[in-house]
């Protein structure tokens, strides 16, 4: 205990960066998740980093004016970890919002028990599929990987701030965002396409017979048609997802050499 105890505020500042990780990180972030099953699992994956990875083997931390500004950095390493990892699980509710307003179920929301919030059917749908499959992947243990070799890139003496002064985490991030409405325009665009030529046929429909009221008819049609299309397409989206997962972590990755490489020279 006694070698332990000079090493309290590396533990500090280990669980602060596990904690806000888990704050935003996917699965771990949900409403069913309870706080309790978080705060222990933290405790013990920063017992493990302290004797492993980014604890004895460093120097002490003192606890001094700067100490605080170390929370402040390691909470910000680990939120942009979780949130690099979020915005990817968010491009599945963004393709469901393109397919709903192509199915015409774009006003019907639905709450989402994971993360308490309105979302779309087709969206809440696929959302639940990508976690059934990321936990069937053992994707949250990539997840816990992943914040443990944070370490090796961000280790507790880094200087975080120095890094985001330079714009590349922040570009990086802007990437990201990019990368994920792509993903989400391909995971959508099977089912948006050929919605799109439902509604071209029946366009045509209303021109070569107007006694029919298209409205009518129209809207239960594409629904049909859109929950044909999604059985045929709901075999296919395991691959979809893999590539989503590996983007994920590649991105996670990548974030973590930003956060942790040395800034050029100017």
């Amino acid at each position: 205990m006694q070698t332990l105890i000079p090493y309290l505020p590396n533990f500090l500042l280990i669980f602060c960066r596990i904690t806000a990780f888990f704050v935003v990180a996917p699965v771990f972030s949900t409403r069913g998740v309870p706080p309790t099953f978080k705060i222990g699992l933290s405790l013990f994956l920063t017992f493990l980093i302290l004797m492993a990875a980014g604890g004895v083997k460093e120097q002490a931390v003192v606890i001094d004016a700067a100490f605080i500004i170390a929370i402040l950095k390691e909470i910000l390493v680990g939120l942009l970890l979780g949130f690099m990892a979020y915005i990817f699980f968010n491009a599945v509710q963004i393709a469901g919002s393109f397919i709903d307003i192509q199915m015409g179920l774009g006003i019907a929301n639905v709450i989402d028990p994971m993360s308490g919030i309105q979302s779309p059917i087709m969206g809440n749908f696929k959302f639940f599929i990508a976690v059934l499959l990321f936990l069937a992947m053992n994707g949250h243990h990539f997840l816990i990987d992943a914040i443990v070799r944070s370490y090796e890139w961000v280790p507790l003496d880094n200087n975080v701030f120095t890094r985001i002064a330079t714009g590349e985490p922040s570009d990086f991030l802007i990437q990201a965002f990019v990368s994920m409405f792509g993903l989400a325009l391909q995971m959508a665009a099977p089912l948006v396409v050929s919605l799109f030529l439902t509604d071209v046929g029946l366009g045509i429909l209303s021109k070569t017979a107007p006694q029919f009221n298209i409205f009518v008819v129209g809207v239960p049609i594409k629904i049909i048609v859109g929950f044909l299309l999604l059985i045929v397409v709901i075999p296919g989206m395991l691959y979809l997802f893999q590539d989503l997962f590996r983007s994920m972590f590649e991105s996670m990755e990548q974030m973590s050499k930003l956060l942790g490489t040395v800034p050029k020279s100017s």
